[in-house]
């Protein structure tokens, strides 16, 4: 079974690193994809297809909006299972926006006249951020990875197959209380769910050996 750590599109793939190592240290196979920086949907989607490997069987992690993308992998490659990692959970069919109506306009906000939102780590205030990271070197190191994505992108919709949740082995992973709708809907799903109390989006960074553990123990 080959794990599939899914990076954020808004995040460099280093995110997912220390825990990526911490589960090879336990004899796990890990891959995290490198992608390109997606200009809609679509084109996250298709470099999600083409990086992982059709035929092997994959237990698809994924991180915050690379949730979107579970469904149709589901359709386009042997998925035995989904470990969402405080992840946005797809809608059991339809289109599932990339963002919601109210944080879409924060965006729009954000965007520069060439059409691209800053890096994620600057969407917030600077005291917000600094907390989700272990040091400033992480923080800095991990900002200049950052890619910059355009606003056509979190304008866009992932088209959700019907019945995607009937087949995958599902369980949510949550950091905190941010994605709690996500979590509660799991809980509905019949999926085992956890909740890290008081821990940011970027767990893991700050403990990604709590993480991997976490991980391993639905594998």
């Amino acid at each position: 079974m080959l794990v599939a750590l899914l990076p954020s599109p808004f995040l460099p793939p280093a995110a997912w690193e220390p825990v990526a190592a911490a589960l090879r240290a336990r004899g796990h196979r890990v891959t995290v994809p490198t992608l390109p920086t997606p200009a809609a949907p679509a084109t996250l989607a298709a470099g999600l297809t083409a990086a992982l490997p059709a035929t092997e069987p994959l237990t698809l992690v994924p991180h915050s909006n690379a949730g979107l993308y579970v469904p149709g992998l589901c359709t386009t490659h042997r998925v035995a299972a989904a470990i969402f990692v405080d992840a946005l959970l797809p809608p059991g069919a339809g289109p599932a926006p990339v963002a919601p109506p109210t944080f879409l306009a924060h965006l729009r906000g954000l965007a520069t006249p060439d059409g691209l939102l800053p890096p994620w780590t600057t969407w917030w205030d600077a005291a917000d951020i600094a907390p989700l990271f272990p040091s400033p070197a992480a923080l800095a190191t991990l900002r200049a990875a950052e890619p910059r994505v355009p606003l056509s992108y979190v304008e866009g919709t992932v088209d959700v197959p019907a019945g995607w949740a009937s087949g995958v082995r599902g369980a949510y992973l949550a950091f905190g209380d941010a994605y709690a709708d996500e979590r509660a809907t799991a809980g509905e799903l019949g999926w085992p769910v956890v909740t890290i109390p008081d821990a940011g989006h970027l767990h893991v960074l700050m403990a990604p050996e709590t993480v991997a553990d976490h991980i391993a123990a639905w594998l």
